[in-house]
């Protein structure tokens, strides 16, 4: 394709670098929330889930990770300027 080795810079990836991961944390964050209805339990148990792969998702093998292998693409540090690295936000203006 035309676009072979170019960033992704449109839809979703023009508010956050990692809206897959964004995704993943909303599924995990959700599952917990349905499980606080079931009791307090049922909640401090669940809620090891999230944390982990919140954890993974951002700190440990993933956004860390992926971000070190992109750092030396051609364009990847104006995106990462101006696009959130994981919470979704509208993209900062090019100066």
């Amino acid at each position: 394709p035309a676009n072979r080795g170019r960033l992704m810079d449109r839809g979703l990836w023009s508010w956050t670098r990692h809206p897959n991961y964004f995704g993943d944390f909303c599924v995990w964050w959700g599952l917990f929330l349905v499980a606080c209805d079931a009791g307090l339990a049922a909640a401090t148990v669940s809620v090891v889930s999230p944390l982990a792969m919140t954890y993974l998702l951002i700190g440990g093998s993933g956004k860390r990770l992926l971000e070190r292998r992109m750092a030396d693409r051609p364009g990847w540090a104006a995106y990462a300027a101006r696009t959130s690295g994981f919470l979704p936000r509208p993209p900062r203006r090019s100066r």
